[in-house]
């Protein structure tokens, strides 16, 4: 069954729902869990930064906080919405059989997996809620394409028959959607223009994002060969993965560092280290896979706390 994920439609119409039986009942918890918290720091990081570089290429130097937090919602929503259609897809391809990590809703059998779609579109749908209220608000139109875009390119990350998470491009797509276009799209709806300073910014919270991705995949790279799902760590392998996460890592505070130079304040971007360092470092001494899930969330937090002095040094 997983080594057939392509050819699984992502249509479930098409494929219908088997109902497992239930060990016990779904409880708040597992649906909680099943949204992985630990990833919606990530979510947070684009948008502190994106309000912070609105900020300061508005030449009154105001905060529109109800569009920040518009842009909040759209990330956050969208973040979830990712997890529960990655649970799902993941879970009729076969692929989280061979999870190492906590058990997801799809998987376990323990509720049908329409369910988990449904939440799934539920939230993706917010997320198109919040998004439209934005562009009403600014009347950027254009960016109703802009966030079509992100909630297809956020289902085919692992669903219908050919997803590109499936195919190592997942980093590109967390690079591009989770770094650029929303910390890019925060500070284009609050001051309609994009400073450099943007664009920096943007990119570190981009690598921040393909960081946690790596360190997802570094964990499952043997679940992920035995599933038949290519992700870039299975290409380039352990060694390679810690180089590249790494460089993920590294790669923003050297980015802070040559803002500081116009922006001191930037130079507390470094207490983000204080999480960042412990991750790089079980990173390359873990013996255990389980040992990257905390990795994985120190990477996580670290990036909001990156943002906030980051964003801090944009408005002072």
């Amino acid at each position: 069954m997983a080594k057939n994920y392509g050819h699984v439609s992502g249509n479930p119409a098409k494929r219908g729902t088997t109902a497992h039986p239930a060990a016990s009942p779904v409880t708040l918890g597992d649906w909680i869990g099943a949204a992985r918290l630990r990833t919606l720091p990530l979510a947070i990081t684009p948008v502190l930064i994106g309000s912070g570089a609105a900020v300061l290429a508005d030449a009154d130097r105001k905060f529109h906080w109800v569009i920040a937090l518009a842009c909040l919602a759209v990330a956050v929503f969208l973040q979830i919405g990712v997890n529960f259609s990655n649970d799902y897809s993941d879970g009729i391809k076969g692929t989280d059989d061979f999870r190492v990590g906590p058990a997801r809703l799809t998987a376990s059998g323990r509720i049908p997996a329409k369910q988990v779609l449904y939440v799934a579109l539920a939230f993706f749908g917010l997320a198109a809620i919040a998004g439209l209220a934005i562009v009403i608000r600014t009347g950027q139109w254009w960016m109703l394409a802009v966030g079509a875009i992100c909630i297809v390119a956020a289902w085919f990350y692992t669903g219908g028959k050919r997803p590109y998470g499936y195919n190592a491009l997942g980093e590109v797509f967390v690079f591009i959607f989770f770094g650029l276009v929303a910390t890019l799209g925060t500070t284009w709806v609050q001051a309609l223009y994009l400073p450099q300073e943007a664009w920096f910014g943007a990119v570190a919270a981009g690598f921040f994002a393909c960081a946690v991705l790596l360190a997802n995949n570094l964990r499952d790279i043997d679940q992920d060969k035995a599933a038949g799902k290519r992700t870039l760590s299975t290409f380039i392998g352990r060694l390679g993965t810690k180089i590249l996460f790494t460089i993920f890592i590294v790669a923003p505070f050297v980015i802070a560092g040559y803002l500081a130079l116009f922006y001191p304040i930037a130079w507390l971007t470094g207490f983000a280290l204080l999480l960042a360092g412990p991750a790089l470092a079980i990173v390359w001494t873990h013996k255990t896979p389980r040992e990257l899930i905390t990795a994985l969330a120190l990477t996580s937090l670290s990036s909001p706390v990156y943002g906030i002095f980051l964003a801090w040094a944009f408005l002072g």
